[in-house]
Order: C-alpha cells, then sequence, then structure tokens
C-alpha cells in the first residue's frame, strides 16, 4: 500500500494585536480619512474602540511614527497627530527600501539606470521649455573643475545639478524617485571604482545639458541628458563589475 503522508494544516498565525491596530490606523491615513495635523483619538479611546491594552496601543503608536505616519508630541495640547508629509523623509524611507532590493534581490545598474533615464530626460526636456534665472543660477552653481575639485566636493556639486534640475518640474513624486535611485546608485560604489576621465565627463555633459536648456531647447536638452544617462549606465557598469570582482 502506497504511503500517503497525513498532511496537518497548522491554523494561520495571528498577527500581534499592535499591528493590527496599527495596519487600521495607517489605512486610514493612507486613504485620507485621516488627514495630515488631524489628532488621533487619547489612548484610552483607542484602546476602547479596539479593545486592547494601553500598552498594546502604545506599541501600535511607535510603530506608527517610525514610519514617520504620525508625530506624537507632550505637554497639555500633546498627543499623537498624522504627519504632514515631507520629500526628505518619505525619500529617506524609500532610499532604505530601494536599497535594500538592490542588495537582496538583485536589482541591477541598469535597472537603476533605466529608472532614471525614463525620469530624468523628459525632466530636462521639459525644464528647456520653461527655463527661468533662478533655475539657471542652481545648474551654473553646480557646475565645478574636475582637476581641482576635491572628490566628496565634486559628488555634492553633481548631485545639485540633477537635484536643481529634478525639482525645478515641481512634481514632488518625480522628484523624491528619481533623487532615491540617484542616491542608491551612489552609495553602491565606492568613489575609489571610478575610472579615469570620469568626473570630467560629467562635467562636460552638465555644461551641454545647461546650455540647451538656457537656449529654451527641449530636444537638445533631452537628447543631451540622454547621451549623459548612457554615459552613466556604461560606468556605473564597469564601477559594479570591477567591485564583484575585487569581492
Amino acid at each position: 500500500m502506497p504511503y500517503s503522508p497525513v498532511v496537518t494544516q497548522r491554523p494561520p498565525i495571528s498577527p500581534p494585536a499592535y499591528a493590527t491596530v496599527s495596519d487600521d490606523l495607517r489605512q486610514r491615513i493612507l486613504t485620507g480619512e485621516l488627514s495630515p495635523g488631524d489628532r488621533l483619538p487619547a489612548e484610552g479611546e483607542l484602546s476602547s474602540v479596539y479593545k486592547v491594552g494601553r500598552s498594546t496601543v502604545r506599541e501600535a503608536l511607535r510603530a506608527l511614527a517610525s514610519q514617520h505616519l504620525i508625530v506624537t508630541t507632550r505637554g497639555p495640547t500633546g498627543g499623537s497627530f498624522v504627519a504632514v508629509p515631507q520629500v526628505e523623509t518619505i525619500g529617506s524611507t524609500l532610499e532604505v527600501g530601494v536599497g535594500l532590493l538592490t542588495a537582496v534581490e538583485g536589482v541591477t545598474v541598469e535597472q537603476l539606470m533605466e529608472v532614471r533615464t525614463l525620469l530624468e530626460v523628459p525632466a530636462a526636456a521639459k525644464a528647456a521649455s520653461a527655463p527661468n534665472q533662478e533655475l539657471l543660477e542652481r545648474l551654473r552653481g553646480a557646475l565645478y573643475d574636475p582637476a581641482t575639485t576635491p572628490g566628496p566636493d565634486t559628488f555634492a556639486h553633481n548631485q545639485e545639478f540633477h537635484l536643481a534640475l529634478l525639482g525645478h518640474v515641481a512634481n514632488p513624486i518625480l522628484e523624491v524617485v528619481a533623487a532615491t535611485v540617484f542616491r542608491v546608485l551612489a552609495t553602491r560604489f565606492g568613489r575609489e571604482a571610478e575610472p579615469v576621465g570620469f568626473w570630467r565627463q560629467v562635467d562636460r555633459d552638465h555644461r551641454r545639458i545647461l546650455a540647451a536648456i538656457a537656449a529654451g531647447d527641449a530636444g537638445g536638452a533631452e537628447e543631451a541628458m540622454a547621451a549623459h544617462m548612457g554615459r552613466l549606465g556604461r560606468a556605473y557598469g564597469r564601477m559594479d563589475r570591477r567591485l564583484r570582482s575585487d569581492s
């Protein structure tokens, strides 16, 4: 008689009580039922509503605070309030997630650069279609002399150039996503792995992009940014392969 193993189905594991509370409150925040600045009910009221102890409520609130969804203040007018979204905070959280995906799930340099290309090439064209003096001054201020600028300062100028361009588009989602991928790429590579002439080529590319934007040439800006992204992708690919071979 063939052997037939007895399969015992285990009951699903229930999430901790605090997670149930925090998940429900998180959903209310994300759907807009609770708006930025709204004050959450006091601990005692939440304890009664969710039928859990106050320590469970406090744990749920700590979880929400760690996700930057609420802020808690003390004093007579204190309490827990739905946080007002900040681009920097959201970007920081997203950067951690994308960085983990890159490290664990095998997200490639090519995939990261594809995201930048899809976002930054149209952004350059849009900036060129409506440039203003403030943008041009920020872009000019981000230029540098590769021969005399120290490495960390060079990178800071490079970052400022791209962030200025993204910020001009006035789309916070674009800015958060593109800037996050930019920073993940930057932290993935040791600066000592840069190929010879890397920063000189970056400088030349930035000056071409700036010239096209200043001239109001959307097509030229798009073409210059696409070429820049292509060169960056190839350089980052070489750096990535070198770092992998050394590890």
